[in-house]
């Protein structure tokens, strides 16, 4: 795995040394269990049913039989149990091994496929809400949820597409998943996720892309599926709530020569000299540790950093970096 570690450039004869790209703690958080609101819809008797499950000596019960519902004839007893799966694995922890031990995973991930929105939507999200498990991540990837995954992000509604990119999150934090991913036709996807999703579509894409993207191949992939035209957008629209998640993204990009040129050929330059002279001290790092690392080795985009004015706010910056990130420069 590619990883950004501090890095040392140099850039019209200045050394710009212990410049971290990678303090991505507060800009990234994690996709977490979805947030639908679902209390507010279920059935009575589905929070009977859950309430119910919170004792522990009847939950493994009630877990069997919901598993058991899964491959019931009947759509709706299918969509109840899914439904109440979904939500015992967001509320208790533990019951998210329970759930997978007593063998959901694969009937869950059959409903992924299901033509019927509200039926992929459940069984999107439980299978989400069970990766928050580190022990079923595996079994959970192993068992082929990657492609049903890729098509509800291709398919499904707004949450189904949240979700599902939440779900490839998780899963690519077992490092082997991340080629997997990539190779099933996430990247475009996630892309597609980015530039047209709602806010939580595009914080949920952007993460994803984030994990992902540390693999060589799946930069490549990203670029060509036109990730700079949305990267360069939304850091440059100070409102979007993006721009420290839209950097970091394209900080893990820009490691391959591809990325470099389709930043530049998106007016990405101009941008990140915006956010060096405005944005806030994080961002301006961040914009900084990127310009830098275009100007490696490129006379070219050497010239065109100086000609979009980047020298006096970085070198202001030098000498007003944070403690943690702050560059030392030296002639």
């Amino acid at each position: 795995m590619e990883t950004e570690n501090a890095v040392n450039y140099k850039f019209m004869g200045r050394s710009f040394n212990d410049l971290s790209i990678n303090d991505d703690s507060s800009a990234f958080s994690d996709c977490n269990s979805d947030r639908s609101g679902e209390f507010s819809t279920a059935s009575s008797q589905s929070r009977r049913l859950f309430l119910a499950c919170t004792n522990s000596d009847n939950s493994d019960e009630f877990i069997r039989q919901l598993v058991s519902d899964l491959g019931s004839c009947s759509i709706d007893e299918q969509k109840n149990a899914a439904l109440e799966l979904r939500l015992l694995a967001k509320n208790k922890p533990e019951n998210r091994i329970k759930i997978a031990k007593a063998g959901a995973i694969k009937p869950l991930i059959s409903l992924i496929t299901s033509t019927d929105p509200y039926l992929q939507e459940n069984g999107v999200t439980a299978i989400l809400n069970l990766s928050l498990c580190d022990e079923n991540k595996e079994l959970i990837a192993s068992s082929g949820a990657i492609k049903p995954l890729v098509r509800a992000l291709r398919t499904g509604t707004s949450t189904s597409k949240e979700n599902a990119a939440c779900a490839l999150l998780r899963l690519s934090q077992v490092e082997e998943n991340k080629v997997a991913i990539g190779r099933s036709g996430a990247i475009p996807l996630l892309v597609n996720l980015l530039g047209n999703g709602g806010i939580r579509g595009k914080k949920d894409a952007s993460t994803a892309l984030y994990s992902l993207c540390t693999v060589k191949e799946n930069k490549i992939k990203a670029v060509e599926a036109g990730i700079m035209k949305p990267l360069v957008e939304l850091m440059a629209d100070f409102g979007s709530n993006m721009v420290d998640k839209s950097a970091f993204v394209l900080s893990v990009l820009v490691s391959v020569p591809e990325a470099k040129t389709a930043l530049v050929d998106e007016g990405g330059i101009p941008v990140l000299v915006e956010i060096i002279e405005v944005g806030s001290q994080r961002q301006k790092e961040i914009a900084a540790a990127i310009l830098l690392q275009i100007c490696e080795d490129s006379v070219v985009y050497r010239t065109k950093v100086s000609r979009e004015g980047a020298i006096p706010p970085l070198v202001a910056l030098s000498q007003s970096g944070t403690n943690r990130a702050k560059q030392k420069v030296s002639y």
